[in-house]
């Protein structure tokens, strides 16, 4: 009977316990965020972002570049402001931003000298892994034409997510050269 007893009241504790971290679960805990080497936040997406980084440099291989692509925080900085626009002003689905700013305005605005060009996913989902996203570019020809130019050779890229939303933005960027 002892037994019984004990089984009877550990069910209900542990069905509570489930629940609340269910609860805890479904409720989430604040973004985190790291310092990275360079002062900058590291998004909680950062292996996505560094995934895309990493299949970015493949496709240039692939397409005959011989220079490495580097990540850079002003490219980087300028994906997230797009990335942020896009992913709370449903009406946008590209490159022009909600004030009409394009990629090289906000390249320029992030301190980055040179010209750019810019990838964007937009996914109905709470997540994308870099597969599918890459699945979207690649077979985008102006996006793979983009991916695939070897002038460049920086990147920064950033992603957010929503409940319903994710939104991914790549810019690639070619430093001005000095005149001799």
């Amino acid at each position: 009977m002892t037994g019984l007893a004990i089984t009877e009241f550990s069910r209900p504790a542990a069905t509570l316990s489930l629940f609340m971290a269910g609860v805890v679960a479904a409720v989430g805990v604040p973004a985190s965020h790291a310092d990275n080497d360079d002062n900058t936040l590291i998004p909680n997406n950062h292996r996505l972002n560094n995934g895309v980084v990493s299949n970015v440099f493949t496709i240039q291989r692939q397409a005959g570049c011989t220079t490495n692509i580097v990540a850079n925080a002003q490219l980087r900085l300028a994906a997230q402001w797009h990335t942020d626009d896009v992913l709370h002003n449903r009406n946008l689905d590209g490159d022009i931003g909600s004030d009409g700013s394009t990629a090289q305005d906000r390249a320029n605005a992030a301190g980055f000298r040179g010209a750019v060009a810019e990838t964007v996913a937009i996914n109905p989902a709470l997540a994308i892994s870099s597969l599918e996203l890459l699945d979207q570019w690649y077979y985008n020809p102006a996006y793979l034409a983009i991916m695939q130019n070897c002038a460049y050779s920086q990147i920064g890229v950033w992603s957010e997510n929503s409940l319903d939303r994710t939104v991914v933005v790549a810019v690639y960027g070619q430093r001005e050269t000095a005149p001799r």
